[in-house]
């Protein structure tokens, strides 16, 4: 009698519904998946995904809330046994260094198409890894440039904090406020992180920000 191998319960974090609705009804077709648990909203996905602990794990990287790479720094350690595939319109070498860093075991871009993903998500379920072709070209370009992704694996937790904070438009004032340290603590924080990232203007910090999916690009209007 054949051994009967149950379906890998999935959770899908997307803020986009007709995408996320889209991902769920190909997936509930196939009987190697369940789904289990969806979410629009990166603070909600946090506890859904310590709530439901899914085999698999479908993130988008720019999320309303939190970045998926602020999930998965939050998740990973007590989901070990998550298998995670990014699906993000998105992707560059910081975006993508940042997420496998964090935790990700594939990364498929949207322009890629639905095939690739399917082939993504098996791949990461059978304990592989795997880059859509997007993904895997550019991180190809970065390994013949001997260019370092990015500079953000640098930067302490509190520098990250900050350099969000600035890039969603706070003043140092306010910035000082929501952490509860001083002024003059956010002005050596801001310095050291503006020196190791080699970025001296809160337009170039934000951009930097949005390239590693630090924030929301619908937040802003530049």
């Amino acid at each position: 009698m054949p051994t009967l191998i149950s379906a890998k319960r999935i959770v899908i974090i997307e803020d986009q519904t007709a995408i996320r609705e889209m991902l769920a009804e190909i997936l509930r077709i196939d009987p190697a998946y369940k789904i289990v648990g969806e979410s629009g909203d990166g603070q909600q996905a946090c506890q859904l995904c310590l709530d439901l602990k899914p085999d698999l794990l479908v993130l988008d990287a720019r999320l309303p809330g939190l970045s998926g790479v602020d999930i998965l720094r939050r998740i990973s350690k007590q989901l070990k046994n998550t298998r995670v595939l990014v699906f993000s319109a998105y992707e560059s070498p910081a975006l993508v260094r940042e997420m496998l860093e964090a935790g990700a075991h594939g990364f498929v871009e949207k322009t890629a198409g639905l095939g690739e993903f399917k082939k993504g998500l098996e791949t990461i379920a059978n304990g592989g890894t795997y880059f859509g072709p997007g993904v895997a070209a550019l991180l190809r370009t970065v390994v013949a440039n001997n260019s370092p992704a990015s500079g953000v694996d640098t930067l302490t937790d509190r520098e990250r904090e900050i350099l969000k904070l600035v890039a969603e438009s706070n003043s140092t004032k306010e910035i000082a406020q929501k952490l509860g340290i001083s002024v003059k603590t956010v002005d050596n924080h801001r310095t050291n992180l503006m020196r190791k990232l080699n970025l001296h203007d809160v337009a170039s910090l934000t951009r930097y920000a949005l390239e590693i999916g630090l924030i929301d690009h619908r937040a802003q209007t530049w």
